[in-house]
């Protein structure tokens, strides 16, 4: 089937017909990259301002950035001051100081000093001062302006400032701020467009009758010296002047209300633009050039009302065009454009009809190959499912809806091919190429292509008609055709097709029916499936395989069963892309098990899901995610992943199609189109952007824009409530979604607090406390070069009257001074109140004493026999212990013989009156300073100080003895009283327990010795 024509109607005509067919050719040549195979495909890809964010009118006119790095955008209904997130607007309509004097903007100049000169349509020049957010209007004649319509002003190095108005020429001395006239040169109209001061102080005016200088040193105007043969330049200088630039080079750049542009070099010789210069052969008029813009390498951008940006390559005479596509978002809003910026982040600004848009030309680590209206250089849709290249180094692209698009580099277009019969509007999703140059296309059955004619053969193989083919491999003569049945061979020669799939009672058949992708890895041929990877030997093989699939608990084992894609990089390393990772195929030899290295989240990649895997020169693996694309480092496995500022414009990829193109690049398809991965392409190094306070509010009250504190600097906030708001932007206007912003006061915030996704950054403080702070403030961006750029402001919160130090002393001291007259009057109460209890302590005390006397009576002495009780006792005899030396004191333990059978005969009474006698007699046989008392129940005890054990001994004898001489008349009986004693002499460093241990032991032989006998303990 032959390529399909193009019906859609054309755009254009004549001369301009060139023109915008090689619109695209336009990033090369702003960048100087006429040798990119891709640059006829590499559009600019423009973000857009709109009224929708903010905008007061969508037509905008004038574009500046300020000393802090703000975009201010003139437009019919205001000024607009822009950080990349919020927009401030000046509308005209207040009549304040604080508002434009009139709403239509028309030119806009920063001046060294900070400020902004606006000029107006009707409402003259404005100068807005930051350190007050205010306008001061110019008068308009005496001192002022020549009229209220300001076109255009440059500045005269850092003294002064050229003004362009519609009835005439001034200068405003920046020294004085008065403006004075300027008078015009012979043939000069009072209507002047533009005006530029170049470096070498010739003054040029871009003159409603043309172009006209007034040189350095001199004082009247006259038109520029040019070669009148050349009637294109001719046409251009004649004609009224617009735009005016002087670019790097030092060329001087004229673009004029309907015959083109022109330039002069640096010697001071005149040249057309090719194809831009002059009057039309038809001789209608051409757009009107506004502005002009200085890129890279030779490079010139036109703004032109009505045909979109052109740009020219003075290197090779080269005009292109960028124009607003119907068909792609992405491309310039309005052909109307009527400024151009380029601001110091390198972003391209562009003042349209249709709102601004941005562009930024360092974003080309990747782009993005989408449908739009130009369908030689555009893709047929957005789906790119499959992606092959063929020996002569072409690119096809397998698409949705039966479409397929070939690229061929070298002739910089593209061709639309689309599928007929049974195949009409089925995917494309897999190519072969056979040694006969056939390209075989995979869809719902197999297609192929004559590579010489391009002519499509729908039908190839008609037994397939109903499977869809999902990938393709030709193999020693054999089309391998991977579907969701099992795999189809189809020998070419003979025509022949056979079949094998997956057996479930064979566990060497294929590990699954969804064959995915078919891969040669050196003499084996590698079967990717849902369900794990099946090896074979030869293309005939329909089982016998070695299976690999996920072990669990096995991490060099194949990560997971959903295998996707299969490459080999230039060292090579077997890649494998699964749904649980990069499975990298470790060093392997002849019947040794397959071991995996796994890479995953924990290396960086923002998700597990494997679609394509593609290595790069470098052998470095760069794998397409369901959320964009990933290099893997080939020697430190850590995962890079690209953004926005890399020029990634294509986020989701569910498809395995990859490949690499004849230059290098990397191909991966995609749900919005083809992105193209330039791997070896580094960005020149640039500085951080600031990241700036572009709003401040104190207590609620506003900041003015010229003390918004920059890095380093600092903000004071009264006492009143202590609020603060600060607003802050990372001024690259690049990607918002991929800046994510935190700040931290210290002093107040443990952590840092994280902006969220998609909110404004901004930092909110109520009912501070007072003191001193340091606000940090940070931006950390996303990309192959990921930055975290910091700012610190200092933040100092006033006290309150009441907080001051002074206060603080002159509380201090009234509550002193309180306090002590407090103590004197509570001082003199007490004193009286402490008489009167006096008496009655004294007379209390007395009684207290007699009570404690006897309570400590009671306390010590035992209730039967008065003597110590236990308590009292033990208490002395730990007295006598710690003031004792070895052997030097005694204890002699008494138990009363019998004593159960005097209860048992007498009765307890009996018993408790032997007990009191058996105490009386002890004390009467004990000395003054001995501590005697009942120990418990029927045992006494004695602890006798300064006693040797032979004294001790002695006195236990003398008690034994008087008890036994004197038996107990009790009720008419005469009771026996005998008792067994142990002494123990007192051990130095022995405890009183232990002491106590041993006459009780002494006792206890004395006791089963007979009783009524004393023992010494040992």
């Amino acid at each position: 089937m032959a390529p399909t024509p193009d019906h859609r109607p054309q755009r254009g005509l004549l001369p301009w017909l060139t023109v915008l067919l090689c619109a695209l050719m336009l990033p090369a040549l702003a960048m100087g990259r006429t040798d990119d195979p891709w640059a006829p495909f590499d559009m600019p890809w423009f973000d857009r301002v709109s009224v929708s964010d903010g905008l007061p009118h969508s037509i905008t006119t004038a574009l500046e950035q300020d000393k802090r790095g703000l975009i201010w955008i003139g437009t019919l209904s205001g000024l607009v001051r822009y950080d990349g997130y919020r927009m401030q607007v000046f509308t005209g309509n207040s009549g304040r100081k604080t508002d434009v004097p009139d709403a239509y903007i028309r030119c806009l100049l920063t001046l060294p000093d900070g400020s902004l000169l606006v000029g107006t349509n009707a409402g003259g020049l404005s100068r807005f001062n930051p350190l007050d957010n205010t306008f001061h209007n110019y008068p308009v004649g005496d001192g002022g302006t020549s009229d209220r319509k300001i076109y255009a002003m440059s500045m005269d190095g850092t003294r002064g400032v050229w003004i362009a108005s519609e009835h005439g020429l001034g200068y405003l001395d920046l020294r004085s701020n008065i403006i004075r006239a300027v008078p015009l040169g012979a043939g000069m109209s009072p209507r002047s467009f533009g005006i530029l001061q170049d470096r070498e102080g010739n003054v040029w005016v871009g003159n409603s009758n043309g172009l006209f200088v007034r040189h350095a040193g001199k004082t009247a105007f006259k038109r520029p010296e040019h070669t009148p043969e050349n009637s294109n330049v001719e046409d251009v200088l004649n004609d009224g002047i617009w735009a005016l630039l002087e670019d790097h080079a030092g060329r001087l750049w004229v673009g004029s209300t309907q015959s083109g542009a022109a330039y002069r070099d640096e010697s001071g010789h005149w040249h057309g633009v090719t194809g831009f210069s002059g009057r039309k052969q038809d001789h209608s008029r051409r757009a009107t050039v506004r502005a002009f813009s200085d890129m890279a390498g030779d490079t010139v951008w036109m703004a032109t009302d009505g045909d979109g940006v052109l740009t020219y390559d003075t290197a090779t005479s080269s005009l292109s065009a960028i124009a607003h596509d119907t068909g792609m978002p992405s491309s310039l809003p309005g052909d109307s454009v009527r400024d151009l910026l380029r601001d110091s982040a390198g972003n391209v600004w562009v003042a349209t009809d249709l709102g601004v848009a941005r562009y930024n030309p360092g974003a080309r680590k990747a782009f993005a190959l989408r449908p739009s209206s130009n369908d030689g250089r555009s893709l047929a849709n957005t789906n790119v499912r499959g992606i092959f290249v063929d020996h002569r180094q072409r690119i096809w692209l397998g698409m949705s809806a039966g479409r397929v698009d070939m690229i061929d580099l070298s002739a910089g277009a593209i061709r639309h091919l689309e599928l007929g019969g049974s195949q009409t509007r089925r995917d494309v999703q897999a190519f072969a190429e056979t040694p006969d140059g056939t390209i075989w296309v995979g869809t719902q059955g197999v297609a192929k292509v004559d590579p010489e004619t391009l002519a499509i053969h729908d039908s190839a193989i008609p037994e397939l008609d109903d499977k869809p083919v999902l990938h393709l491999l030709a193999d020693s003569g054999y089309l391998l055709i991977a579907t969701y049945d099992g795999v189809y061979r189809y020998d070419t020669r003979t025509h022949a097709l056979s079949h094998f799939n997956h057996d479930a009672g064979d566990q060497s058949s294929l590990p699954s029916d969804n064959v995915r992708r078919i891969a040669r890895v050196g003499d084996d041929l590698w079967y990717v499936t849902g369900l794990g990877i099946g090896i074979a030997t030869s293309p005939t093989q329909n089982k016998g395989f070695v299976n690999l699939s996920n072990r669990p608990g096995d991490n060099t084992s194949l990560p997971n069963n959903l295998a996707s894609s299969i490459a080999m990089d230039p060292q090579g390393n077997l890649l494998v892309g699964t749904y649980g990772g990069l499975a990298i195929l470790q060093p392997h030899s002849k019947g040794e098990p397959y071991r995996f290295t796994t890479i995953g989240i924990a290396n960086g990649l923002p998700s597990e899901n494997i679609n394509a895997v593609q290595p790069d020169d470098m052998s470095n693996p760069w794998v397409s995610l369901p959320n964009g694309l990933s290099m893997i480092d080939a020697n430190t496995h850590v995962a890079h992943n690209l953004g926005v500022r890399d020029g990634l414009r294509i986020s989701s990829y569910i498809y395995a199609a990859a490949a690499r193109a004849p230059g290098g690049e990397l191909l991966f398809g995609g749900l919005g189109g083809l992105t193209v991965v330039r791997p070896s392409w580094q960005p020149p190094h640039e500085p951080d952007t600031p990241l700036a306070i572009t709003y401040a509010a104190l207590n609620g009250t506003p900041l003015a824009y010229g003390k918004l504190p920059r890095a380093g600097e600092s903000l004071k906030i009264s006492a009143r409530n202590r609020n603060l708001r600060v607003d802050f932007a990372l001024l690259d206007y690049e990607a918002p979604a991929e800046t994510s912003y935190s700040y931290r006061l210290e002093g107040l915030d443990e952590e840092w607090i994280d902006i969220p996704r998609g909110g404004m950054p901004t930092a909110i403080y109520t009912n501070l406390p007072h003191g001193d702070y340091k606000l940090r403030l940070r931006a950390q961006t996303r990309g192959m070069q990921p930055r975290v750029i910091e700012s610190t402001v200092d933040v100092s919160a006033a006290p309150r009257w009441y907080e001051t130090i002074q206060a603080l002393i002159a509380a201090g001291m009234l509550a002193l001074v309180a306090i002590v007259g407090v103590i004197q009057l509570r001082t003199l109460y007490l004193r009286r109140q402490a008489r009167q209890l006096q008496q009655q302590i004294d007379v209390r005390t007395r009684d207290l004493l007699v009570a404690n006397r006897r309570l400590d009576e009671l306390a010590n002495t035992d209730a039967l026999t008065g003597a110590c009780n236990r308590r009292r006792v033990l208490e002395l005899a730990e007295e006598v212990r710690a003031r004792s030396a070895d052997g030097q004191a005694c204890i002699a333990l008494l138990d009363l013989d019998r004593f159960k059978r005097i209860n048992d005969n007498y009765g307890h009474l009996a018993g408790d009156a032997v007990i009191r006698h058996a105490c009386r007699i002890m004390q009467e046989q004990s000395r003054d300073d001995d501590a005697t008392g009942r120990y418990g129940g029927e045992e006494l005890l004695t602890c006798l100080p300064d006693s040797t054990l032979e004294q001790g001994m002695a006195a236990a004898e003398r008690i034994r003895q008087a008890l036994e001489a004197q038996p107990l008349s009790y009720d008419g009986h005469t009771i026996p009283v005998t008792v067994s004693i142990g002494v123990a002499a007192y051990r130095a460093g022995e405890t009183l327990s232990q002491w106590l241990t041993r006459a009780d032991g002494a006792l206890y032989e004395a006791k089963h010795g007979g009783r009524n006998r004393s023992v010494a303990a040992h």
